[in-house]
């Protein structure tokens, strides 16, 4: 039998033949994978790198690792993530939360500060990354969590037991804002799909192949959400109301435009860590 840390070493070797993972990379996801089959902590791994790994367990190790050669998420893997500091339940059904998706919530929670009770709509919630996220952050808001796919609704649900915010959040099924036609927000979230179709053959493996098309495409342009998105929102606003949007590279004049021709106000664009502009901010007057 070999000992684990042999068993780590091959893992590394055999990712080493997917051309897309970084050395670095390889290392962290052999190691991640062997502790998350052992349910153990990286402090056990440097503790107990010479024990054997009984046959079974090595048999499954080998398995996950084909699974990550072959392009699967290590989140996929491992069925969870963090976000924003807080743990999430990941499945193929939804978009693995990035950490750009951050400056979103940041964002949302700095503008929330001036409103009593902010009532929240989060559009196309997926994994309910930003929603729970918002939930856990702020003291007392209204949050209304939308998503076209029932599944991502359930895991949303589920991520949103998990951080013991679900009584803050109302989830609904539906397209954009149709599930809440009538009522009125004072913001509006959303990282919609925006993904161009003609980039789908530039994407990685583990995105093209992997990740929900639903989440990742939005038309030739990557715009076609954002095309509906924007009315719909001005329409659900409160005066003085908020709508964040997560958007993608070289998108941002684009943007401008579509929320300057639903007299959007007060309109802003703020950088990753990359200096990409990454979340469109908005006021209606």
């Amino acid at each position: 039998m070999p000992t684990i840390a042999n068993a780590i070493a091959n893992g590394i070797a055999r990712l080493a033949d997917a051309r897309e993972l970084s050395a670095e990379r390889r290392r962290m996801d052999a190691e991640t994978l062997l502790l998350h089959l052992l349910g153990a902590n990286k402090a056990w791994l440097i503790a107990h790198g010479s024990d054997e790994l009984p046959a079974r367990q090595a048999s499954d190790y080998a398995a996950l690792i084909e699974r990550r050669f072959h392009g699967e998420p290590i989140q996929y893997i491992v069925g969870e993530t963090e976000f924003y500091g807080l743990p999430f339940r990941v499945t193929p059904d939804v978009l693995i939360p990035r950490p750009e998706t951050e400056h979103l919530v940041e964002q949302a929670v700095t503008l929330a500060g001036g409103f009593e009770q902010p009532r929240i709509a989060d559009v196309g919630a997926g994994s309910g990354a930003i929603a729970v996220a918002l939930a856990y952050h702020l003291l007392d808001p209204r949050i209304t969590a939308i998503d076209l796919s029932e599944k991502a609704l359930a895991v949303a649900r589920e991520n949103a037991e998990r951080n013991n915010v679900a009584s803050r959040i109302r989830f609904l099924h539906g397209d954009l804002l149709g599930p809440v036609t009538g009522e009125s927000f004072d913001m509006v979230v959303s990282n919609p799909p925006y993904v161009p179709e003609t980039d789908r053959a530039s994407l990685s493996v583990e995105v093209r192949d992997f990740e929900p098309s639903l989440a990742l495409f939005a038309g030739t342009d990557g715009l076609d959400i954002y095309r509906r998105l924007i009315p719909a929102v001005h329409e659900a606003l409160a005066p003085g109301g908020f709508l964040l949007m997560e958007i993608g590279y070289g998108q941002s004049e684009a943007v401008r435009t579509l929320l300057a021709a639903c007299c959007f106000e007060q309109l802003q664009f703020h950088p990753d860590l990359q200096g990409i502009p990454r979340v469109a901010q908005a006021q209606r007057s």
